[in-house]
């Protein structure tokens, strides 16, 4: 028997006890028939505030007023959710739009729904973030993408800096990045973003300066106390910045020959106050910033 069946079979015997009220003669009998109660009443309250599950799909899975999910998604769906034909999930087509779909078929296989109703998604921030964030060791790097993209960025560059742990482009196999943009992905269907972030290949510091063109405000963290403040820095300017260029280096910071690099090519270094952070530490607390600064984190 499934949980809401088992919850209305619930409610109907403690409604009939009502109905047809008989006095209670014990104290223990009262308080079991409250207890009873209680429990329902707090399981309802948990069916009616549940949040539906996110699912992004591709462009092929959504057909008109039908939605395919791909067979990863199934599985979950199915055997990791055991979800039922009838129950509802939002689905995003990621450039924009998100739909309330009922399930009608339900296999490991395939799963089919049907749109209920369509709107453009609300929870995307409008300033966009490109972090280019040095390579770090596996575990530190996937943790940067998994909780950046619940703060808000908009794109990852993996660059390869002097101090970079991972010194070779080439060390980022395409298995590595499809395995990345899974994390990203996730992450982004967890903390009910409207889209996925992109990843882009690995560039090398150089050449990430040299594509800075399109940017509003192009900012690199450095350990020196003596850097302006984020908020300093994107309040420099007769126009609200949008786009937005966030640097993180590796352990170990950048070097001082890629710190002048950067301000010759007009990067502006901050500064995250006395402390020393952890590189996937700043990574957050920056993007957090300047989410905050520019009103993105307000209710």
């Amino acid at each position: 028997m499934s949980f809401r069946a088992s919850l209305r079979r619930v409610e109907k015997s403690i409604l009939n006890r009502f109905l047809h009220f008989t006095p209670v003669h014990s104290a223990k009998a009262e308080t079991g028939a409250l207890v009873e109660m209680t429990v329902c009443l707090f399981y309802r309250a948990y069916e009616d505030l549940k949040i539906m599950h996110r699912f992004f799909v591709t462009e092929e899975g959504l057909r008109g007023q039908q939605v395919v999910f791909a067979a990863p998604q199934a599985h979950q769906i199915c055997n990791v959710l055991r979800m039922k034909p009838g129950e509802q999930v939002i689905v995003l087509d990621n450039i924009g739009c998100e739909y309330v779909v009922i399930l009608t078929k339900i296999s490991p296989q395939e799963v089919i729904g049907g749109v209920m109703s369509k709107q453009q998604t609300q929870n995307e921030p409008h300033t966009q973030i490109t972090l280019y964030q040095s390579l770090l060791a596996r575990e530190k790097f996937e943790w940067v993408l998994q909780k950046c993209t619940e703060v808000g960025v908009t794109c990852f560059v993996p660059i390869v800096t002097e101090r970079s742990i991972v010194r070779r482009q080439e060390a980022v196999t395409q298995r590595k990045l499809s395995r990345w943009r899974r994390i990203v992905a996730e992450a982004a269907e967890q903390s009910e973003r409207g889209r996925i972030p992109q990843i882009k290949s690995p560039v090398n510091f150089a050449d990430a300066i040299s594509g800075l063109d399109g940017f509003d405000r192009c900012l690199i963290g450095t350990p020196q106390t003596d850097g302006k403040s984020v908020r300093e820095i994107l309040r420099f300017g007769k126009t609200e910045p949008v786009n937005i260029a966030l640097f993180i280096g590796p352990e170990g910071g950048f070097t001082d020959k890629e710190v002048r690099l950067v301000q010759a090519n007009g990067v502006k270094p901050f500064s995250l106050g006395h402390r020393i952070l952890r590189t996937e530490t700043a990574a957050v607390v920056a993007t957090s910033l300047i989410l905050y600064e520019q009103g993105e984190l307000a209710s």
